[in-house]
């Protein structure tokens, strides 16, 4: 099962961690989206996780996917690590058995958990075209200008409805700003449920390859893109993580930057879906909450091509409700005034 040239790696991991040279069962565990082996294995008849990077990631990289992730479990918010090798690229974790977590305790739970991690000493920072969350479409540049180029040249959407989207990025990109005080130490990689693990006490976040320093919005943002339906569950959301009623700049922020979020979606994922085969424009998006609901529940494979522009469809259709909405305006209106008071206190009196 595992990789004949991936053996030596692994019962070096067992040797070390447990004194061990091979585990009494192993299971491969498929759920979720991503590139690396992952298997299920007992070790005197305890279950951990084994884990086995085959993406190309640069040492760098690898470094600070260890330290964020032994900084999560420090904190009591991933597993433990066991063992980790940066040359094998292999890590042993502890196992966490999943049990159903109902959307209203996730509702509270996983703001909590998000204000925990948030609070952790600063992660690593990255270059701005390795910034995987919706915060990479602020940052202007190259890597910027050709992802651009990219999504216009494909012709995926409507011309109209194109210009439309561009459109409402460009007043988010305009007043958003990414240089305000709120970088904390992120996830960046939860718009997958798969990345929330509870075990019916406790909520445990997980793959933290994403993770580096980050808008505290961005992960907010992508979180509650996935449970959050409401103004009303959106102020539950933000008084779990804050600790107290929102004030109207945090409500506005978090408004926006869920915006931003579809924007990113809409364009990377109708971009990839367009890959190969066009994607088919008259297809209606699903209800945006019952598509919400099982993603949720791990009903939907973002794997899968058609998947892809559906789950694209489905940002774009709530960016454009959303968008359309009176509140849109009074949040850029309330986020530009906040920034221009921060620009006017730290420029110089002439």
């Amino acid at each position: 099962m595992i990789p004949p040239d991936k053996c030596t790696a692994v019962i070096r991991g067992l040797r070390e961690a447990f004194g061990v040279t091979e585990f009494e069962d192993i299971g491969a565990l498929t759920k979720g989206q991503t590139s690396s082996l992952v298997y299920r294995i007992v070790v005197r008849k305890t279950p951990f996780l084994l884990k086995i990077i085959t993406r190309t990631y640069d040492r760098q990289t690898l470094i600070r996917l260890d330290a964020c992730m032994k900084a999560g479990a420090q904190a009591g918010l991933a597993p433990r690590v066991w063992y980790s090798n940066l040359e094998d690229r292999v890590f042993i974790t502890d196992f966490v058995e999943e049990t159903a977590f109902p959307l209203a305790e996730a509702l509270v739970r996983v703001p909590a958990t998000l204000r925990t991690l948030h609070a952790l000493p600063p992660f690593p920072r990255v270059p701005d075209h390795f910034n995987t969350s919706c915060l990479f479409l602020l940052h202007q540049g190259p890597a910027l200008d050709g992802f651009l180029q990219s999504f216009q040249a494909a012709n995926i959407l409507p011309k109209g409805e194109s210009e439309e989207l561009l459109a409402v990025y460009g007043h988010l990109a305009a007043v958003y700003s990414q240089h305000d005080p709120e970088m904390v130490s992120s996830h960046n990689d939860l718009f997958k449920p798969d990345n929330m693990l509870f075990d019916g006490q406790r909520l445990w976040l997980v793959d933290w390859e994403a993770a580096f320093l980050n808008d505290r919005y961005a992960d907010l943002a992508v979180v509650a893109n996935l449970l959050v339906t409401n103004e009303a569950e959106e102020r539950v959301f933000l008084h779990e993580y804050f600790g107290q009623k929102p004030d109207d700049y945090q409500m506005a922020r978090f408004f926006l930057m869920r915006q931003l979020a579809h924007v990113f979606y809409t364009m990377g994922f109708l971009l990839m879906a367009s890959a190969d085969e066009p994607v088919n424009q008259s297809e209606r998006a699903p209800d945006a909450r019952d598509f919400q609901r099982r993603m949720w529940a791990g009903e939907v494979n973002l794997s899968e091509k058609h998947m892809k522009a559906v789950y694209g469809r489905v940002h774009w259709e709530q960016l454009l409700e959303n968008a359309r909405q009176g509140r849109f305006k009074e949040s850029l209106k309330i986020v530009a005034g906040r920034k221009s008071t921060q620009s006017s206190q730290t420029t110089p009196a002439a």
